[in-house]
């Protein structure tokens, strides 16, 4: 069992910046992927982001340039570097492990873009 606690949401104005972090429990962190997701209200659940065991990581296109991923595998932590904030990134975002069949999800934590 894998526990994840996302941090670092908020309120922040377009083209602002904010760290998200997400804590995982367990001893095996470094062989999972870990991907951020974000739901904004109303629309579906979509990939942002995602690392792999091994640190190769890929975006989706409508973040490519602003937001970096990246893990700390002595700490069990994924982060999310979101620079250049538009209110179309306004989201709950969630943190998801997986690791072959099994997948693990946190709680969100909210990302408020505006001024």
């Amino acid at each position: 069992q894998v526990q994840l606690v996302e941090s670092g949401g908020g309120l922040v104005q377009p083209g602002g910046s904010l760290r998200l972090s997400c804590a995982a429990s367990g001893s095996i962190f470094r062989l999972y992927a870990m991907r951020w997701y974000r739901q904004a209200p109303g629309k579906q659940r979509e990939l942002v982001s995602a690392i792999t065991s091994g640190g190769d990581t890929n975006y989706a296109d409508a973040v490519k340039g602003r937001f970096t991923i990246s893990r700390d595998n002595a700490k069990n932590t994924v982060y999310l570097q979101m620079n250049s904030l538009k209110p179309e990134d306004t989201a709950v975002y969630y943190c998801n492990a997986a690791l072959e069949v099994i997948s693990y999800w946190g709680q969100g934590t909210q990302v408020l873009v505006s001024s």
